[in-house]
């Protein structure tokens, strides 16, 4: 598979993340909490949503960009690995400490982590749109599509 359906694949993502992450920003600007279950909905969506995200690039974009041979699209691509591949790990850890229990115990604190976890995707997505995947994209026409059709 060529490497342009991949790409507009990430991309639908990057726009599904962000509008995700307005909602849950839009859910902790409120003084109390909202219903369980229309903050587990959103979370529960972004989480999903963000780890097939990541998985997909890492299996398939960051392999990718690393077999180019070119020297500086590895270097790229190897410091966005280096200074981001442990988000999948912090999420989930943040994931995992906000239950609905402690969200209702401290309200005020999920909604200051939530907000410094948005801000950290925010900017990883920003980046990503600017700086890496139009390397990516331009790949499209240098290399071969069949790298693709085993992942």
């Amino acid at each position: 598979m060529p490497i342009g359906p991949e790409m507009r694949r990430l991309r639908a993502e990057h726009d599904a993340l962000s509008t995700l992450s307005q909602l849950l920003a839009g859910l902790i600007r409120a003084a109390e909490p909202p219903r369980p279950t229309e903050l587990a909905s959103v979370r529960g969506m972004l989480r999903d949503t963000l780890l097939r995200h990541l998985k997909c690039e890492d299996w398939i974009l960051y392999p990718r960009l690393k077999a180019s041979g070119n020297a500086a699209i590895v270097t790229m691509a190897s410091e966005f690995v280096h200074e981001m591949g442990h988000i999948a790990e912090d999420f989930a850890a943040y994931d995992a400490r906000w239950t609905a229990a402690s969200i209702a115990d401290d309200w005020p604190g999920f909604c200051r982590e939530t907000e410094v976890v948005l801000n950290v995707l925010g900017m990883r997505i920003e980046r990503e749109n600017c700086d890496l995947y139009p390397v990516a994209e331009q790949l499209d026409f240098a290399v071969p599509g069949e790298l693709w059709a085993d992942r």
